[in-house]
């Protein structure tokens, strides 16, 4: 029995715990009056009571609901990189995202609304933990103990298209513990590739946050279209990426590339095709560390950062890809070639 029960795992598949303690809503007794935090949409003389609610809820049954009516959500997919394109302004979506990661169990350690970019704190995803017997019958006094060596950070990218609505990319990035010594006495972090199914399954619980139902919304991000081609190539002598699509798609793709392999996005012109990215060596700067950590010493790598302009340039059908220096000065061809091999293969 106590064999079963450690391939038994938690049955929802994402359970993140970030350091913030969370404490159970109050329960309301039936027929108890709220307070409101804003009564501006209540009936005047009216008492808001859980019967009342129902009741109400009963009468309307045949009216549809704002959640129905919605339409202004929807999917866009791209090999293994989907986005969310929602008819709103950007403005009015910052606070329910916000609001979206924290619920989530997640604490935000980039919150930049003038750069539309929001970014979660390294955070464990609990639930891949197996439920065994001894951590069922400890875990309430050991649980700090128990870690899946794993950490993931996830960000969150707003920018508004030329409808006037706003494209919501989330990008995953991950980070694993391992030994680096044959004794297995010490550990350290190192990077391991993003994770395209964390990521769409964020954004179906966003779109239920932004008012889609649970089977719309699974429908939508399960819904598949044809792979859009890329390719590395050689253009005056200078490495590229090659797209297949024209320049607005290829503008989002290359931004959702460029959130998945340690870049940041420090400013963009989309009128010039041009976004200003700074690259740093990964490193998983969570203060709660796994569990062989807790035994032993580990080191993280650090580096300087690196500042690059990447160019979108439309060509027709296509699109062309290229990275200079921050000045604008032509890239080393060795690295030039290296960082966009990384972009095209993320971009296939």
């Amino acid at each position: 029995m106590v064999l079963g029960a450690c391939t038994v795992l938690q049955g929802d598949k994402i359970d993140y715990k970030s350091a913030a303690v969370k404490t159970p809503s109050l329960e309301v007794p039936p027929d108890l009056t709220q307070l409101s935090k804003d009564s501006r949409y209540n009936v005047p003389g009216a008492a808001v009571t859980a019967s009342g609610f129902q009741t109400s809820q009963a009468s309307s049954a045949a009216v549809p609901t704002a959640a129905a009516k919605l339409a202004d959500v929807r999917v866009e997919r791209s090999g293994t990189q989907r986005w969310l394109v929602v008819d709103r302004p950007a403005d009015k979506l910052w606070e329910p995202v916000k609001d979206f990661w924290t619920e989530n169990g997640f604490l935000l350690s980039l919150d930049q609304a003038n750069l539309g970019i929001m970014e979660t704190d390294w955070a464990e995803n609990r639930a891949k933990i197996p439920q065994d017997f001894i951590r069922n019958t400890l875990g309430k006094v050991f649980d700090s103990l128990y870690s899946t060596g794993e950490r993931d950070k996830f960000r969150t990218r707003l920018e508004r298209n030329e409808a006037g609505g706003t494209d919501i990319f989330i990008s995953h990035r991950g980070m694993v513990e391992v030994y680096n010594s044959d004794k297995k006495d010490q550990t350290v972090w190192q990077p391991r590739a993003a994770d395209p199914e964390l990521e769409a399954e964020f954004l179906r619980r966003l779109m239920v946050k932004l008012g889609v139902s649970q089977e719309q919304s699974q429908a939508l991000v399960a819904a598949g279209v044809p792979k859009d081609s890329s390719s590395l190539s050689q253009l005056n002598g200078q490495p590229v990426v090659q797209l297949s699509d024209g320049f607005d798609r290829a503008w989002r793709r290359v931004g959702l590339a460029l959130d998945r392999t340690n870049f940041t996005v420090e400013d963009r012109d989309r009128s010039k095709g041009v976004y200003f990215v700074r690259y740093v060596q990964p490193r998983a700067d969570t203060s709660e560390p796994g569990f062989f950590s807790k035994l032993f010493s580990g080191s993280k790598p650090d580096s300087k950062p690196q500042k690059f302009k990447v160019s979108v340039v439309s060509q027709g059908t296509a699109t062309v890809v290229s990275i200079q220096n921050a000045d604008g000065s032509t890239l080393a061809q060795a690295d030039a070639q290296r960082i966009l091999k990384v972009l095209a293969d993320d971009l296939k």
